[in-house]
């Protein structure tokens, strides 16, 4: 079992904490605070326990002088502190005098946040390649490191890995409540276990059915990759997306577990993405068409094995949600989840984003905040930013 933030005696202490605000910004305005939000129980508690905040988080990528004006964390700084209640010192360097000298004269429960991290990108990756010498002099500016960033544990970058080499270290709030949701799914779930599956590709979720698929009851699927099992399964599909790569993938998984996989019977069509939305059975697919998002009496189907499930884990959205001709089915399970009294486990990315767009967020058990870490949670893989972290 890790180390928590609880595990520490923070008073007085530079406390370097690893977050995620990686979180959409336009016109120096933040379109969804989510991350951001579910960061603060950890940064309210080391504040309550007079330690000396110290944030670090990445936002976007950088690979031009541009980049870095697109993505500097300053409007972050501004609304995490409207947040707290209280002013977020903000330092526009990654490293140098200036920002050793403002973590000096820090006081306990004052918060700073240091400028995106991946500005040290910029050059040669020193950040995404953990490159040691920065996670060193990062891990210098700092007494104990907290690691609250699921979404970036997935990565071995200087700002979690490479600070967690050289300190005492824990993970945050958010990280053990991730864990918390995630581990009974992937040890002991109650029966009946159901997993939805959407999204474009089914390469994105190969290794996430076959680490699964023994635990599971029912493995249900929708999304783009619905067009491609449906493919595999000998049924014309007009013009959806398909990915080639993995049809025998799919042959062989469906010939295997025929009463587990559980797949669209009608889809909601169109020409292209901006056409007019037509409800046909799978069987009556045109040949200029594209699927789109499962139809009425697929959401139907669907009930049937999510009302009685105890355990429900959700990664990838059923339609083209952004688009309201398609957002019917990722909508309709939302509300079928909803109902259910069950354990319910929404994957992050789009998943969350769909969830909480249309206002199902209080209705599930838990929201992941990270996408990729999420899924190489459930592909059963070690996620280094949680391995490197000491052991209780």
């Amino acid at each position: 079992m890790k180390k928590t933030i609880q595990d520490y005696e923070l008073k007085n202490k530079r406390v370097l904490i690893r977050v995620d605000f990686n979180v959409p910004i336009k016109n120096n305005q933040i379109i969804n605070d989510n991350r951001i939000r579910m960061s603060v129980p950890t940064i309210q508690y080391a504040i309550e326990q007079g330690a000396k905040v110290i944030l670090l988080s990445h936002l976007g990528r950088i690979k031009t002088e541009e980049d870095q004006q697109k993505y500097d964390l300053k409007p972050v700084a501004i609304h995490l502190g409207n947040l707290l209640g209280q002013e977020v010192i903000f330092v526009e360097e990654t490293r140098g005098k200036r920002l050793e000298n403002a973590i000096e004269n820090l006081q306990s429960g004052q918060v700073l946040l240091i400028q995106n991290t991946r500005y040290e990108d910029l050059m040669d990756e020193k950040e995404s390649t953990n490159h040691p010498e920065l996670g060193a002099y990062w891990a210098s500016l700092g007494d104990i490191f907290i690691n609250d960033a699921f979404g970036t544990c997935h990565r071995s970058h200087a700002s979690n890995v490479g600070i967690a080499t050289h300190l005492p270290s824990g993970i945050g709030i958010l990280i053990h409540k991730e864990l918390e949701a995630f581990t009974p799914i992937l040890e002991n779930p109650k029966h009946p276990f159901t997993i939805i599956l959407g999204g474009a590709k089914v390469s994105d979720k190969i290794e996430v059915i076959e680490n699964l698929i023994c635990k599971a009851d029912y493995i249900l699927i929708g999304g783009g990759m619905a067009y491609t099992f449906l493919k595999a399964s000998g049924i014309a599909i007009g013009k959806s997306l398909v990915d080639e790569e993995h049809l025998d993938f799919c042959k062989q998984i469906i010939q295997q577990y025929p009463d587990k996989i559980i797949l669209p019977i009608d889809s909601i069509n169109a020409e292209d993405i901006d056409g007019i939305a037509i409800e046909r059975f799978i069987s009556d697919f045109k040949p200029n068409e594209i699927g789109l998002d499962i139809g009425s009496n697929t959401i139907k189907l669907f009930s049937q094995y999510l009302k009685e499930s105890q355990t429900i884990l959700w990664n990838g959205p059923v339609g083209m949600f952004e688009k309201s001709n398609f957002a019917k089915g990722t909508k309709a399970l939302c509300e079928l989840l909803k109902e259910n009294s069950g354990v319910k486990v929404v994957g992050g990315g789009d998943t969350a984003s769909a969830v909480i767009q249309f206002g199902y967020s209080e209705s599930m058990t838990h929201i992941s905040t990270g996408g990729g870490a999420s899924l190489e949670l459930l592909e059963g893989k070690k996620l280094p930013g949680i391995e490197i972290i000491n052991e209780k």
